[in-house]
């Protein structure tokens, strides 16, 4: 007669699990989640759990991987698909109050305060690799526009882009502390007004 196999039971759905640790991370961070909040919001139990992901540390920068593909993209995308640094910098800023502020998930972005009152060097790297790869990726597209004549030739590209990811940092933050999506509307507004045009 078979028996049942050892390890997580046939019922578990991984990628709906995952997406279920990359909510759980983006409401309380890395550091405020434990274990046991895992384990009860997957509703799997600890040894599952390590068989599935590892160590909550595996787990954390799989969920971060899930997390900027299937909800923090929109920036890489307007980087990829509109035509200058500045449409690209619009489009980031009119789309981000509306993702971080949508129905039915946690408010903010999981890769600007992941890693909020963690002392986990390797956890703070992952974060800070992923945020300056987007100031990179940012940098990138303006320095295309500096030598296209369609920005000031004295441009500090890596500022103007540490500029644009700043201010859709402090937006998702205030996300987070209950601002509601018109105040950040308009925040994004102003910032892109100080964008600057070439002469």
């Amino acid at each position: 007669m078979a028996t049942a196999g050892r390890g997580r039971p046939r019922s578990f759905d991984r990628d709906a699990a995952l997406d279920q640790a990359v909510r759980l991370f983006w409401r309380r961070g890395y550091e405020a989640t434990s274990i046991r909040d895992l384990t009860s919001e997957l509703g799997i139990g600890a040894p599952s759990l390590y068989h599935a992901f590892g160590d909550k540390q595996q787990l954390f920068a799989e969920a971060l991987r899930r997390y900027d593909t299937r909800y923090g993209q929109f920036i890489d995308r307007a980087l990829a698909e509109e035509p200058t640094a500045r449409d690209a910098a619009a489009r980031v800023l009119h789309e981000g109050p509306q993702r971080y502020t949508r129905r039915g998930l946690p408010t903010g972005c999981l890769i600007a305060s992941g890693d909020a009152n963690t002392d986990n060097a390797e956890v703070r790297d992952l974060l800070r690799q992923l945020r300056n790869a987007k100031v990179a990726g940012c940098a990138a597209k303006i320095r295309a526009d500096v030598a296209a004549g369609r920005l000031p030739a004295d441009t500090d590209a890596t500022a103007l882009g540490r500029y644009l990811m700043t201010t859709l940092s402090g937006i998702a933050q205030a996300a987070r502390d209950g601002v509601g999506r018109p105040q950040l509307e308009r925040v994004a507004a102003l910032a892109l007004r100080a964008w600057p045009t070439a002469s």
